[in-house]
């Protein structure tokens, strides 16, 4: 249902972005869409019942889903696009130790932004040696703000600027309201589910924490920005250097 957005995360690495990149996220869409329900298929024909399924003792019934599918030879996914959102942000000095973080090797690969993914993401996984709660609380609640800002973006595109936003070089013209609609619906429904409990009746062994998560880091944010100068965190010179870039 996501990972579409990854054709985006990369723009700053394409050629001619203000119009491949645009091109490049619809067919990501598309391709996502019917290779996703390929996918659905197969996983339904390759699970076995519920007793049977939940009776492995499998600390993730869907990851034992990915075995019986694909063999245990199979089941290792990596993703790296997260690293050129962490790369961007660092290269802004938004983050510690932005200097190390931000910088490329020489093939012109974040490789060091790509470390710092795969040492949290090795770290947020081992959360499930505790608790299987927090470790599936953790990964709702990581698809929880990008579905909401998906969601949010194409709410708002609809109701507040239909008409007065300043067209970009790859529009979708009059198909836009039709697909702003599908997109918050979509959205919304994927939130709901993100942030719904696991089972019934809700425990505290069984509550999903996204929305608390989500909850404390939206606030947090809400105040970092309301609290620290807009220098400080967008500077002038990184933003004019930025513009000077563009235009040479």
């Amino acid at each position: 249902m996501t990972g579409f957005d990854a054709s985006g995360h990369i723009a700053e690495e394409t050629k001619n972005a203000r119009i491949v990149a645009g091109k490049g996220i619809l067919s990501s869409a598309i391709a996502t869409g019917i290779l996703g329900f390929i996918t659905t298929i197969l996983f339904l024909f390759c699970t076995p019942d519920y007793g049977t399924l939940f009776s492995l003792n499998a600390p993730q019934p869907f990851v034992q889903i990915y075995a019986l599918a694909l063999g245990k030879e199979n089941t290792s996914i990596a993703i790296v696009a997260s690293s050129r959102l962490v790369f961007a942000v660092a290269r802004d000095g938004v983050l510690p130790l932005s200097s190390w973080i931000g910088k490329v090797d020489s093939s012109g690969q974040p490789r060091h932004a790509i470390t710092v993914i795969y040492i949290f993401g090795a770290c947020i996984l081992c959360t499930i040696l505790p608790s299987q709660v927090a470790f599936t609380s953790l990964v709702s609640a990581g698809a929880v703000p990008t579905i909401a800002a998906y969601g949010l973006i194409s709410l708002l595109r609809l109701t507040m600027t239909p008409d007065r936003f300043k067209s970009s070089y790859f529009y979708l013209g009059k198909f836009a309201t039709p697909f702003y609609i599908c997109a918050a619906i979509f959205n919304a429904i994927v939130f709901s589910v993100d942030v719904s409990p696991f089972f019934f009746p809700v425990t505290a062994e069984t509550f999903n924490f996204a929305c608390v998560i989500f909850g404390a880091v939206t606030i947090f944010g809400i105040i970092s920005w309301w609290i620290t100068p807009e220098e400080k965190w967008l500077r002038h010179e990184l933003v004019m250097k930025a513009f000077e870039e563009v235009n040479s």
